[in-house]
């Protein structure tokens, strides 16, 4: 397992104290533990202060009973002088080797957590990270839209990315972040989540069909983007699959879509002209690299694709569903059922 920053704390907690403690520090009292047995208390341990000193301020505040004992039962610990300064959130009443085994450890890290939705641009994970953990700005999205090469070496997928963009592998989930978290870190952690995600892929079925992962991630990426259902993910696929095969070109309007100002909700005949390397109705074959970062359903969708002769769909339910069909008439009528379904 791979830790990053404020995660390395919870390894050594986790390692270093009892289990009632541990619960404690994550705010999960345990009834069985002194700690949640009394009243809080935030103690601030000033930096230079002696075992006498904490043991003093720590009885005159409830939190433990008796000097003697508590310095006591710091020497049997072999903790005399290793007690760390800091603020802590404690109660009265505690056991004297609670509080010593927290002390050991020192404060309790301040975390926030940042959800990365499944479908977000790397721009869009750069705003949020700098919006959400404090990253700087300029740094990570320097880092999320060109700094491939800065992380290929050690990451190979990552040659030769598009842009140097690292589009499609910041994977979303939800990340808990120590605050001070630098913006190298934090990508390091999306990467990190992103290889732990794709090692559970069967790539066979896409490497039987001439594709990689990077492949696989730049239609997985699609798929983020042209399917409002995760369960249509696979059917979708399959159409990405069957025009790659025939050979068709894809001619998906989200691929145009990236390219444009943000906010763009629907193409004239003009944006599909334009020529850049993400426009599928322009050029054969996939997008020049991915166009969201994709999660672990689109991942396998792209994968492995449903086993379907489709290679049309158009958006017909309120519920975001689509009629898939395997010929350009049979899609047509689709695209009429969808035109009345939405002009009311």
């Amino acid at each position: 397992m791979r830790v990053l920053g404020g995660v390395l704390v919870l390894v050594l907690a986790l390692g270093a104290v009892g289990y009632g403690v541990v619960r404690h520090l994550m705010h999960e009292p345990d009834a069985e533990v002194a700690v949640g047995a009394g009243e809080p208390v935030h103690v601030v341990i000033e930096a230079g202060s002696t075992t006498a000193d904490i043991a003093r301020q720590l009885v005159d505040l409830g939190v433990v009973e008796s000097v003697l004992t508590f310095r006591f039962t710091v020497s049997q610990a072999d903790a005399d002088g290793r007690l760390r300064a800091g603020e802590y959130d404690l109660f009265t009443g505690m056991d004297d080797g609670d509080v010593i085994d927290l002390m050991l450890i020192g404060p309790s890290a301040d975390y926030v957590n940042v959800t990365i939705p499944e479908g977000f641009t790397a721009e869009q994970v750069a705003a949020r990270m700098t919006a959400q953990a404090g990253a700087e700005a300029e740094e990570m999205m320097r880092l999320c839209t060109e700094g491939a090469p800065e992380f290929a070496a050690e990451r190979p997928y990552l040659e030769g990315a598009f842009g140097d963009s690292l589009e499609g592998f910041l994977f979303p989930a939800t990340y808990s972040i120590e605050v001070g978290t630098s913006e190298r870190e934090i990508v390091e952690m999306l990467l990190d989540t992103f290889e732990d995600q794709a090692a559970t892929l069967d790539l066979s079925y896409a490497e039987a069909h001439g594709l990689d992962l990077a492949d696989v991630v730049t239609i997985a990426s699609i798929l983020e983007r042209e399917a409002q259902l995760s369960e249509e993910f696979p059917l979708v696929s399959s159409v990405i699959y069957n025009r790659l095969e025939r050979p068709m070109r894809l001619q998906l309007c989200a691929t145009v879509m990236y390219t444009m100002p943000e906010g763009t909700t629907s193409l004239t005949n003009a944006d599909l002209e334009q020529d850049t390397p993400y426009n599928t109705y322009l050029h054969d074959g996939l997008p020049a690299g991915p166009i969201s970062n994709p999660g672990l359903a689109a991942l396998e969708a792209a994968a492995d694709p449903a086993d379907t002769d489709y290679l049309y769909y158009v958006l017909t339910g309120t519920d975001g569903s689509q009629t898939f069909t395997e010929t350009y008439d049979e899609f047509l009528a689709a695209k009429r059922l969808s035109q009345e379904v939405f002009s009311d």
